[in-house]
């Protein structure tokens, strides 16, 4: 039974899962990972792979993307996993948009955002990518990150046992949890510790619990490029006035109002499908698109290419690449708790519920998950 016996257990190896598993073993306790699957296949491989804590409110909450980012980087220093410090740009074409960059800049100030009002020259200077016809300004910021999500939560899992001891149980769906007791109907282990951070398993262990804790799901559509030519680099991730509408960090500002009134004047389907473009480079050298957000329990498994158009018809105002033409397209789904960022519970003593971080896991896993452990 020794082999059985762990200080932490974890049910779900997506981001959260892993970046639970680590901040367990990083205190030195013994820690086994059980997931359903016989790897991981959710939103945390169907993502952009950024950290993005431009994205994030300042506070408390930039302060834990911020940890995050610190970890991720820890991490590549010691593995296989890559970690691009490429920052990202925020364009702007319209003169609202224009004014909403500069009241971010005086909200931001001092608050630990690293960021730096640019000229369309010099925007063009950071990406081949952007196109500068009618461009006013571009907001560089340094923080963010990208990884290559396909690899790098596979390396991350592999880095975890290899380096620092973490269990793994691939294939094995947790059946039942009990204080200190996890088990697969075939084995029983014991946990001093256990962190259920799989929205599947948390809707079939505790079905209760997540039918009242107000998650519905998402549904997301991404696209991506072959690699471009000639080891062509974008530079920073992109995004444009659309995405103003989508982060929180910009959402107390007066001066978005009407941004969001000219947008739902242009194409109500931006709102109507939670149309924001952001496009990032993976280490294959791949362009990375998208993406929409659809809200609710009746997640369709067929994807819609109206959406798809949608989001390269908006992508075609602000950025172009030497190879255009779309390999791949697919969809993700992720938890999403209106008004809030993640859902926290623990339901019995001992067990913890960690899920509903809203498309942020991978800014977010890893901060979280050093306040947790």
């Amino acid at each position: 039974m020794n082999n059985h016996k762990f200080d932490v257990a974890v049910i779900g190896a997506g981001i959260v899962g892993l970046a639970t598993a680590y901040a367990a073993a990083r205190k030195g306790l013994k820690t086994i990972v059980f997931e359903r699957n016989p790897r991981a296949i959710g939103a945390s491989v169907r993502n952009f792979g950024l950290v993005w804590p431009i994205g994030q409110p300042a506070g408390p909450l930039l302060d834990r993307a911020m940890r995050s980012r610190e970890t991720w980087l820890d991490i590549a220093s010691k593995s296989g996993v890559q970690v691009k410090q490429n920052g990202s740009l925020q364009l702007a074409y319209h003169e609202d948009e224009v004014a909403v960059l500069h009241d971010f800049l005086k909200y931001a100030k001092g608050a630990g955002y690293a960021l730096k009002l640019l000229s369309p020259s010099e925007v063009a200077a950071h990406s081949p990518a952007v196109k500068t016809e009618g461009l006013r300004a571009g907001l560089w910021s340094a923080t963010e990150c990208t990884v290559s999500p396909r690899q790098a939560i596979p390396q991350l899992a592999e880095y975890l046992e290899k380096e620092l001891g973490v269990a793994f149980r691939f294939g094995s769906a947790i059946t039942h949890v009990d204080s200190g007791l996890v088990s697969d109907f075939y084995e029983l282990w014991q946990a001093e510790r256990i962190f259920v951070c799989s929205g599947a398993d948390f809707e079939t262990l505790y079905p209760r619990v997540f039918r009242e804790s107000g998650i519905t799901k998402c549904k997301l559509q991404m696209l991506r490029t072959s690699a471009q030519p000639a080891d062509w680099q974008l530079g920073p991730s992109l995004c444009a006035g659309l995405t103003l509408l989508h982060y929180s960090s910009f959402a107390h500002l007066t001066s978005l109002e009407p941004v969001r009134e000219r947008y739902a004047a242009e194409n109500p389907d931006f709102g109507r499908y939670g149309v924001h473009v952001l496009v990032s480079q993976n280490h294959s050298g791949e362009i990375i698109l998208g993406d929409s957000h659809e809200y609710g329990w009746d997640v369709s498994p067929f994807d819609s290419d109206a959406i798809n158009q949608l989001i390269l018809n908006y992508l075609d105002t602000f950025a172009q690449f030497p190879n255009a033409a779309i390999a791949e397209t697919w969809h993700g789904v992720y938890p999403k708790l209106p008004g809030k960022t993640d859902f926290v519970a623990e339901v019995e003593p001992g067990v913890w519920i960690v899920n509903g971080l809203s498309g942020a896991g991978m800014t977010m896993s890893f901060g979280l998950a050093s306040e947790l452990v």
